[in-house]
């Protein structure tokens, strides 16, 4: 037995086993130490000849000790006036809605642990495409059958049918983990994922001639012609050039030390074109950010709708922005490079990432082979006619 307080709770260690740490005062309050180390405030109590357990919270914001001990006195006042908070919350847990959870799903994880781009990514999927369907639905009631037919209805568009299930699968582990869902089933698991394509574009000589023009002509929108030549000299992921402060610009060194990334901080080589772009824009004293937006102190946020009017104005129809990125890789290899070495060019953090640029390098292999053959065979010809 101990008063259970901050100090209580912070020196409790985990063990091979969960195990109750009970208050002297409060006999029924009690702390639940899992062996992750996660601790969580429970109550017990007998309700209608049983016993039964009330979560208050997981130690930590916004559950703190003292916070924990007021409410066990006030739901075990609840007790004595012949309630059942346990099943009460039970009912209420499972009347939530797929909407309402989404709300909180977007609020207390997404907006707290994912990067702005996961999060704009995440923030769709709910939006777009899961709160339409099961928005009034019970999560309580959402079974396995109906993920797979939400499944389904988009295999037309398979890539983001996948993205949205990793998405709802997230949304059921976290149900389960906040008490919404007690069946301990995740039914987003089983339903089979469909073959994704993986889409390749890099852009030839002749084509980059046209975005080039394209870019120059674009005088109307030069913040958007600004970034996207510097997609295209450095090999950057779109945001990476987008968030780019004059402050992680280093043109004597020819880097950019970018303090956050998809891979975490991360200095990016550029070559001297990519420092002559730098040193050509304008840079604003009450504006950190290289390529500005049209509010003060920001960025610009949107460049897609610029791209696509540079890129069609190019020729340039099926292109993405994440396309120049692949046309960088690939005119690297082309010259040389190993994939080891595009890796680091690029940023990867996985050489796996890499090595989807590997049949390049093996058609450039074979291009060379073909050369040394003929002129081998070239050799060997005049040979034998002399």
């Amino acid at each position: 037995m101990a008063k259970i307080g901050k100090k209580t709770v912070s020196a409790a260690a985990p063990a091979a086993k969960d195990y109750f740490l009970w208050d002297d005062n409060i006999p029924a309050f009690a702390v639940r130490v899992w062996p992750s180390g996660r601790k969580v405030y429970v109550i017990h109590y007998r309700s209608g000849g049983r016993m039964r357990r009330y979560t208050i919270g997981q130690h930590g914001s916004p559950w703190t000790a003292d916070l924990a001990r007021e409410e066990a006195i006030k739901v075990l006042a609840r007790v004595h006036s012949g309630e059942n908070p346990a099943d009460k919350r039970a009912d209420e847990r499972k009347a939530i809605t797929a909407k309402d959870f989404a709300m909180r799903f977007l609020d207390e994880y997404v907006c707290v642990h994912l990067k702005p781009t996961t999060q704009a990514e995440y923030r769709r999927s709910v939006e777009l495409f899961i709160v339409p369907k099961f928005g009034a639905w019970r999560m309580a009631d959402i079974s396995r059958a109906d993920i797979a037919e939400f499944h389904g209805d988009f295999r037309n568009i398979p890539y983001q049918a996948n993205r949205t299930l990793g998405v709802l699968s997230k949304m059921f582990s976290l149900a389960d983990l906040w008490g919404i869902r007690q069946d301990g089933i995740n039914p987003c698991r089983g339903v089979r994922r469909y073959k994704e394509e993986k889409r390749e574009r890099f852009l030839t000589g002749e084509e980059y001639a046209r975005l080039g023009n394209s870019l120059d002509n674009a005088t109307d929108m030069p913040e958007a012609a600004f970034a996207i030549r510097l997609l295209t000299l450095t090999g950057c992921r779109l945001r990476e050039i987008q968030t780019l402060q004059w402050a992680h610009v280093f043109l004597d060194q020819a880097e950019l030390r970018l303090p956050d990334s998809k891979t975490g901080a991360k200095i990016v080589q550029i070559g001297h074109a990519a420092v002559e772009i730098l040193k050509s824009i304008p840079r604003l004293d009450d504006n950190p950010y290289v390529i500005t937006g049209y509010k003060q102190g920001s960025y610009l946020t949107d460049l897609q709708r610029p791209w696509r009017r540079i890129r069609k104005t190019a020729g340039l129809g099926s292109v993405r922005i994440h396309d120049l990125r692949h046309s960088f890789a690939s005119d690297a290899l082309e010259m040389g490079a190993d994939l080891t070495m595009i890796g680091r060019m690029l940023g990867h953090s996985d050489i796996k990432t890499t090595a989807r640029y590997a049949h390049l390098k093996r058609e450039n292999v074979k291009l060379s082979t073909d050369k040394v053959s003929e002129r081998i065979s070239s050799a060997l010809l005049a040979q034998a006619k002399a």
